[in-house]
């Protein structure tokens, strides 16, 4: 699933994304750390794998691939 970073706090390594239907969604820092990412800016196009309870477990960039098993 792909979205738009809205919101990124480099301190905490967390922040919230748009879905493409206007959803926000915030994720934190283990999503982060799970892409590989060092750093996000907003209205950047992102890759997501979403969890069972609807929850951002990985989030990275657009141009790269998400993680096996995400």
């Amino acid at each position: 699933m792909q979205a738009t970073v809205r919101t990124y706090d480099a301190g905490t390594r967390s922040g919230s994304v748009l879905l493409d239907d206007g959803t926000e969604l915030p994720f934190g820092t283990a999503a982060f750390d799970a892409g590989g990412l060092r750093l996000l800016r907003s209205g950047q196009r992102v890759n997501l794998a979403l969890d069972a309870d609807y929850r951002i477990s990985v989030i990275t960039l657009s141009t790269f691939p998400l993680p096996e098993g995400a």
